[in-house]
Parts: structure tokens; C-alpha cells; sequence
């Protein structure tokens, strides 16, 4: 179930959903449908964003897994300049690294999409068991 917030910060509103989704590729696709969703129910491209959503989704969903525990992607829309991508699962130990696959691999490039469509990502750590990867695309040029 999701839930939308719209609350001042600094000047200008926020606009931010929340989702609790099962770590599965249903889950990494509804992920990037409900991100669509909202982005235009905004006023806002869906694109990158969709795109990175699918890859922190889907990395959530494979390498985050953990039985019985769902993954949390939350969007937000900060002062109509930025887009806050947050992906939470339960895998702290499994950090996300980005590498060179090999040129017939078909995974292994979920990452270098993240960081050739966002303007900033990383990782936060903690509370234990968690962690959040994150990216941050800049709305105005």
C-alpha cells in the first residue's frame, strides 16, 4: 500500500511516496509502474528515474533478498530541483558494487545504468540489518 506526504520544507512543499513492496521481480516491476505513476500524477517526467528505480528495485529484489521481508522504495521531491531515489532492504551485508561484466554477460550492469542516469548515489548504512541505496537526480538543468 502506498502512501503519499506532502509537507513544507524550507520554502516549497515536498512531495514524497513510500511503498512497501515483496522482494520479487513483481515487486521491482510494480516498483517502477507506481514510480511512473506518481511522477506524472506530479507533473514530472517519468524519465530516468523509472529506469533507476527498476535497477535499485531489481537489486533489492535479488541481492537484498531476504525470506518474508519486503524491500522500501521511497521517492521524494525536494524544493521542484530534486529527485531522492531510496531503496531499503534487509541484506546490510550485501553491498552494492559496481564492476565490468563481461561483454556477453546479461547481469552485472544495474549499477553503471544507476550511475549514467543519476546526477548522485550511494549507500547508507544501518540500523542493522538494513541498508538504503540511494540516487538523486537534479530536476532543473
Amino acid at each position: 500500500m502506498s502512501q503519499e506526504i506532502t509537507r513544507p520544507e524550507n520554502s516549497a512543499p515536498a512531495r514524497e511516496f513510500t511503498v512497501l513492496l515483496s522482494p520479487t521481480r513483481r515487486g521491482a516491476r510494480l516498483a517502477r509502474l507506481l514510480t511512473t505513476a506518481h511522477l506524472a500524477d506530479w507533473g514530472l517526467s517519468p524519465e530516468p528515474a523509472a529506469h533507476v528505480v527498476a535497477e535499485l528495485a531489481n537489486n533489492a529484489a535479488t541481492h537484498g533478498r531476504v525470506s518474508g521481508r519486503d524491500f522500501q522504495l521511497n521517492v521524494t521531491v525536494r524544493d521542484d530541483k530534486r529527485l531522492r531515489i531510496e531503496v531499503t532492504d534487509t541484506r546490510s551485508e550485501q553491498l552494492p558494487t559496481p564492476g565490468t561484466p563481461a561483454d556477453d554477460a546479461e547481469t552485472g550492469r544495474g549499477l553503471l545504468i544507476v550511475d549514467a542516469l543519476a546526477d548522485r548515489w550511494g549507500v547508507d548504512h544501518g540500523p542493522v540489518p538494513r541498508k538504503t541505496v540511494w540516487a538523486e537526480i537534479d530536476l532543473l538543468p
